[in-house]
């Protein structure tokens, strides 16, 4: 116990963690924009599934933010980088370009111009990856050592919220009016994130990496190798220097597969089970979104209150308890009573685990490189749940659900016994991943 349960909550109060929870809305609101509200946008105009589907790789900027972090870290903007900082500059330019992409997606008319829709939306992804990067960044450099917890609640708390108002909201407003009006509106609210962007302040603790001069007398072959070399390699070298990798990713791994298999086939389960959509609705939909905001929160006291290795620690034990509820329910079949537990439980779990997992990620993370390795470890993190959701999705459909959550169940065993590994054979704080120090070095 490193502090008292009063200074833990109390930490939620600083304006700092109140930018953060802002930032997060600002980086949240574009994500479904380019997913499924644009998706039901094209089935509405008769677009068929084929169509539909190749709209998902306008995503892809999402899947290799690794490849911004670099340029993110390194490149200074003219003017607003001297104005606004390293961090808040690509901010500012990032939020500035979702709001004219999101206009001229909303305007782009994809009954007939499918290509102009199809750039706007990919201009959305992009500059919405960028802003991610950088926020993150951010969030890491702005906070003190023993804010980690409350940032990376404010962080999920204001994504969620972000994704809320981008889904639901521009549902509403599109019903009511038109599906420009909902994106010139969903425009509108990206101010939130320009204004936060202007109104915070500058982290102390940055230190600038100017991008690498290369010279000109070099053949293009060589100058794209030196600049890779100069600009990609030395954060992965820091990284891998200070940090065993192996155990890094394995935990990552195994930490993503109780997280993913749960979230990804519970409405699946759900509906085989025999609940209506109404059950699921109210249940599953509603009441669980509600206890994943508490724990949330409830898992930022808990890493202030006691750091994250023990938070981790008890995370992956909630998922062990959690893949044993759908066991559960899935043996006594269509009962409400024993779904409100298991949807509780799933949800306060994926909350608490979301904190936690955002903590770990950014403790490993260093200036001036925070923003590559943040989008490094990221970036795995969302490869292990693309891999883990297609696994499990096959997995579902060759085992009836009991003995597929009882295979869930045993998958979170591992990642348990690496944790109680870390704490038993390292230090007490999440730096027990650190490669030890050799004591008969000079």
């Amino acid at each position: 116990m490193i502090r008292t349960w009063q200074t833990s909550f109390l930490s939620f109060f600083d304006k700092r963690i109140l930018s953060i929870f802002f930032f997060g809305f600002s980086s949240g609101l574009p994500f479904l924009l380019t997913l499924s509200t644009l998706t039901i946008w094209l089935k509405e105009l008769g677009m068929n599934n084929t169509t539909v589907g190749l709209f998902v790789g306008v995503t892809f900027p999402y899947m290799f933010k690794f490849l911004w972090g670099p340029i993110v870290d390194q490149v200074k903007i003219p003017f607003l980088g001297s104005l606004l900082g390293q961090r808040r500059s690509w901010a500012l330019l990032s939020q500035i370009a979702i709001i004219g992409m999101l206009i001229g997606l909303g305007s782009s008319q994809p009954e007939t111009h499918i290509f102009a829709t199809a750039f706007w939306a990919f201009g959305v992804a992009f500059c919405g990856a960028i802003q991610d990067v950088v926020i993150e960044a951010y969030r890491i450099e702005i906070i003190d050592e023993d804010q980690k917890g409350s940032a990376a609640t404010a962080m999920s708390l204001g994504w969620r919220l972000g994704l809320m108002i981008s889904g639901v909201g521009a549902l509403f407003i599109a019903e009511l009016f038109s599906w420009e009006t909902a994106y010139f509106l969903m425009a509108i609210f990206m101010i939130v994130g320009v204004v936060t962007t202007v109104c915070s302040s500058t982290p102390i603790t940055l230190v600038f990496s100017p991008a690498p001069h290369l010279s000109l007398r070099a053949s293009s072959h060589q100058r794209f190798w030196n600049w890779f070399s100069q600009t990609y390699l030395p954060p992965l070298r820091e990284l891998w220097g200070t940090y065993d990798l192996r155990i890094v990713l394995t935990f990552i791994f195994l930490y993503k597969i109780g997280d993913t298999t749960l979230s990804v086939m519970n409405t699946p389960f759900l509906v085989e089970t025999g609940f209506s959509k109404l059950e699921i609705a109210n249940i599953a939909k509603f009441f669980g979104i509600s206890t994943m905001v508490v724990g949330s929160f409830v898992g930022g006291v808990f890493i202030n209150r006691f750091e994250i290795l023990p938070s981790l620690i008890l995370c992956a034990t909630l998922q062990f308890l959690s893949s044993l509820m759908f066991i559960i329910q899935a043996l006594v079949g269509h009962d409400l009573s024993v779904l409100v537990i298991t949807i509780g439980v799933e949800n306060f779990t994926c909350g608490f685990g979301a904190t936690a997992f955002i903590a770990y990620l950014s403790s490993l993370c260093s200036v001036p490189h925070t923003a590559t390795h943040f989008a490094l470890l990221s970036s795995f993190g969302s490869m292990a749940r693309i891999v883990i959701s297609l696994g499990a999705g096959v997995l579902a459909d060759v085992l009836v659900w009991p003995f597929f959550f009882t295979v869930t169940a045993a998958a979170c065993v591992p990642c348990v016994f690496l944790l109680f590994y870390a704490a038993h054979h390292f230090s007490y704080k999440i730096s027990f991943l650190k490669k030890e120090e050799d004591p008969t070095a000079s």
